[in-house]
């Protein structure tokens, strides 16, 4: 016998109407929904090359991993877990429906016979009687009943627990609710507008007053989600939304401003809370309204609400104090800088753009360990994790910049306002890295008996000052020898070593000085030679910050152990220096703080939808869970009575409730039997 075939439309509908379909789709969100938890969404995509390198971040731009929630596929999921639904819904309604209001009253007493849990007993009642006994008792435990007359006696189909079915109705509605929800939220407008060629993506770093319309969304643009960071004092009208490689500027209908940014700290110097009082303005200037809003506690005005999210440097101003590194002399120079702003510095080796980035009025430092020497000269701050805070300690402002020269390339600082104390001696302390995935590495600079980092620079010049070294040479030499010797050859070729040992310091560090033994003394001496030279540079070292003293006026060092202290460390920071990357080390002497506070704005018409989704999903959930749809039936004929019992679920419960209504049936059989 031939069948004619299924139409597309037919098949299609059976597709769309399947369980097994709507299962599908909702475990590729599931799935989707995860990543997108566990992955930081929208974040720019230098962080995620960073991150995940070149290969990886391509792999997952391509699945759309950075913004799953509007990704296309992610969307157009959502559409089809919303027709397949509604589908489902439509229909299986009617069918649970007619199931709720019907008493199943046409099963047979074949059938019954058939069930597990069925009850007989015998009677000498009338069925009629009988019925009436047996139909108060079911209505008194909660039973609907309906009493029907048969040929040869009476069936009593009784059902409680029928709204057990309305839990599906009300988990179906609510997956079409949330998923609706999602899509109001999805960005459907400005990527329909995109994929017509009307929006493009911003990708250059330009003031958002210079952004062309084609990248600004209109302030009636039906939902975003985007982020401003407004310093004290001022005000900001837009919001921007971080968009694949790029950003978008979005219009707000009215003007936040900023009044003052308030953040308490605890006692270890981490941030506890943060509140911001603002003020809106309409597009005439009209202030609005007022309010304070804190995290956790936003500011919900015309459908916008407006959170308290970050904080950051608001364009904190800095008063410098700057040294030119590689310059014979001591002096320094003042300098005045703004955060996020630049500035231009002239040094010997060149001119530089000086990129202020942040400034950091705490700073919580691991303080338990050591300095551990890196892959150069240069050390790490901080020790190993530990478990409490019991090593952990704020050590004071901080500010960062970018050094770039004229070539473009950069590098990032790092520098402490304050002396950090390690290994019971006191340092300022300037951090470098290359680029924003890797540790800052840092440069110790010593400070002298008096807390300042004056005799350092002092004796770092005079090492530098090839006018000096004759001097300190010789100096060196009428100290390490007796007088007998001065004045002869043995003191010319002490002389001579030890201007050698300090030209080549002063023209490349320890690196510089190992090369030449290398290279000048062979194998087997060079453990004893350089031993000799180090120990040269180093009593050559104290001749030299004599004569620094001396021509600034200032008393003789003494000899002691903090003067020793003084002199090494001066020579390893030296050193260091030739790897620092750049020519100036600044010191931060006063700042005027500026805050800036973080706020995200969001309009999500779609939220009231996924809440009310998530409220029927609940009950829906309550409905199938903890109501119990049970049915009975009780076929009277004379001198026989059959009970019949059925539910979805065979709990413990309903065991007991059959075994209940079985002595419910006996007990109402032996009382209708008493005269």
């Amino acid at each position: 016998m031939n069948t004619a075939p299924h139409s597309f439309g037919k098949s299609l509908f059976e597709l769309l109407s399947s369980m097994r379909f709507a299962i599908s789709l909702l475990s590729i969100l599931a799935v989707a929904s995860i990543v997108g938890t566990v992955l930081k969404q929208a974040e720019p995509y230098n962080n995620y090359v960073i991150q995940f390198g070149p290969f990886w971040f391509q792999v997952f731009e391509k699945l759309g991993l950075y913004d799953v929630y509007h990704a296309a596929w992610f969307l157009l999921i959502l559409t089809f877990l919303v027709v397949s639904t509604s589908v489902c819904i439509y229909r299986n309604a009617p069918n649970f429906v007619r199931e709720m209001k019907s008493f199943r009253e046409h099963v047979s007493e074949q059938s019954l016979n058939a069930f597990k849990h069925r009850h007989e007993a015998a009677t000498t009642q009338p069925p009629a009687a009988l019925a009436a006994s047996a139909q108060r008792y079911l209505e008194g435990q909660g039973y609907k009943v309906k009493n029907l007359s048969r040929e040869d006696g009476v069936l009593l189909a009784a059902k409680a627990g029928s709204w057990n079915r309305l839990g599906y109705l009300l988990a179906h509605s609510a997956i079409v609710m949330i998923c609706i929800g999602g899509l109001m939220d999805g960005n459907l407008v400005f990527k329909a507008q995109q994929l017509l060629g009307y929006k493009k993506i911003e990708t250059r770093d330009i003031p958002q007053s210079q952004v062309p319309a084609i990248s600004r969304l209109a302030p009636s643009n039906p939902s975003f989600r985007g982020s401003v960071q407004i310093p004290e004092g001022s005000s900001a009208d837009v919001a921007f939304l971080n968009v694949a490689d790029g950003y978008l500027v979005q219009d707000l209908p009215f003007t936040v401003a900023l009044k003052q940014f308030r953040i308490e700290h605890y006692t270890t110097g981490q941030p506890k809370s943060f509140e911001s009082d603002i003020e809106l303005f309409d597009r005439s200037g009209k202030k609005i309204r007022e309010a304070t809003i804190a995290v956790n506690h936003p500011l919900i005005h015309d459908g916008i609400a407006i959170y308290q999210a970050s904080f950051a440097d608001g364009g904190t101003r800095l008063t410098l104090r700057g040294w030119n590194l590689f310059a014979p002399t001591a002096a320094s120079f003042p300098i005045e800088g703004t955060v996020l702003q630049s500035a231009t510095l002239t040094s010997a080796a060149g001119d530089y753009t000086l990129e202020f980035i942040d400034f950091r009025p705490f700073n919580i430092e691991n303080m338990g360990g050591e300095i551990a020497a890196s892959g150069d000269a240069m050390s790490v701050l901080g020790g190993s994790p530990v478990s409490d805070n019991r090593h952990l300690r704020n050590v004071g402002p901080s500010f960062q910049y970018k050094l770039r020269d004229s070539r473009g390339q950069a590098r990032e600082f790092s520098n402490y306002m304050l002396p950090l104390e390690l290994e019971g001696r006191w340092y300022m302390m300037s951090g470098v890295r290359e680029s924003p995935n890797e540790s800052f590495r840092y440069m110790r600079m010593p400070l002298d008996a008096d807390g300042k980092i004056d005799s350092f620079m002092r004796l770092r010049g005079a090492l530098l000052n090839a006018g000096l070294r004759p001097e300190i040479a010789a100096r060196f030499a009428r100290q390490a020898l007796p007088k007998d010797a001065w004045g002869t050859e043995i003191e010319g070729k002490l002389t001579a070593s030890a201007a050698q040992v300090l030209a080549l310091f002063a023209g490349g560090g320890f690196q510089a000085l190992g090369g030449f033994i290398e290279t000048k003394v062979p194998e087997a001496e060079r453990e004893k030679a350089a031993g000799t030279y180090l120990r040269i540079l180093e009593l050559a070292a104290f001749e030299a910050l004599q004569v620094a003293n001396r021509q600034d006026g200032l008393p003789t060092p003494k000899p002691d152990d903090a003067t020793g202290w003084l002199v090494r460390d001066t020579l390893n920071s030296m050193s260091d220096m030739f790897v620092y990357g750049a020519p100036v080390y600044l010191q931060l002497m006063q700042y005027d703080e500026v805050k800036a506070s973080g706020l995200q704005l969001t309009r999500s018409p779609g939220k009231n939808v996924v809440y009310f989704g998530s409220l029927l999903l609940t009950l829906g959930v309550f409905f199938m869970l903890y109501v119990r749809e049970r049915r009975v039936w009780l076929r009277i004929k004379p001198g026989h009575a059959l009970l019949a019992m059925s539910s979805a679920k065979h709990t413990i419960d309903f065991e007991k409730e059959f075994t209940q209504h079985a002595r419910a049936l006996d007990t109402l059989v032996k009382q209708t039997a008493t005269p």
